[in-house]
């Protein structure tokens, strides 16, 4: 009986043996050649974040510069980016009285520029 299967069936037999032995080999390389080559990893690192100190007033500084309280507010918006129309519009003044402002403001720090103001407004501590 087995006889028959052997030796009458013998090339389909051998045949469906390497075509089975092919796809499962197939089938390994296909999953080799698809599996991700990156690796996540995660790295955990100590980021130590200081806190600013709190901002104190220069008074003296302040006073020596003999600022209005006008020009002195104008500084503060000119520290945080304001332009001049944002200021003139913010303080419910013309541009001109704004650009008189500023340019006496320059002036009493000594400076020529805005950089060069809130450079300065930052280094002697009358602005935050």
């Amino acid at each position: 009986k087995w006889n028959f299967l052997v030796v009458d069936n013998a090339i389909d037999i051998y045949v469906g043996l390497i075509a089975v032995v092919f796809t499962i080999l197939g089938v390994w390389v296909a999953s080799q050649l698809i599996k991700p080559k990156t690796q996540t990893v995660i790295v955990e690192k100590e980021v130590i974040i200081h806190q600013p100190k709190a901002f104190v007033l220069n008074q003296t500084a302040l006073e020596h510069l003999n600022l209005t309280n006008r020009e002195y507010e104008i500084l503060q918006l000119i520290v945080q980016g304001h332009s001049n129309a944002d200021i003139a519009k913010q303080l419910f003044l013309s541009l001109s009285t704004i650009k008189t402002h500023v340019s006496n403001l320059y002036s009493k720090m000594n400076v020529k520029s805005r950089f060069q103001a809130i450079s300065k407004a930052k280094e002697i501590e009358i602005v935050a």
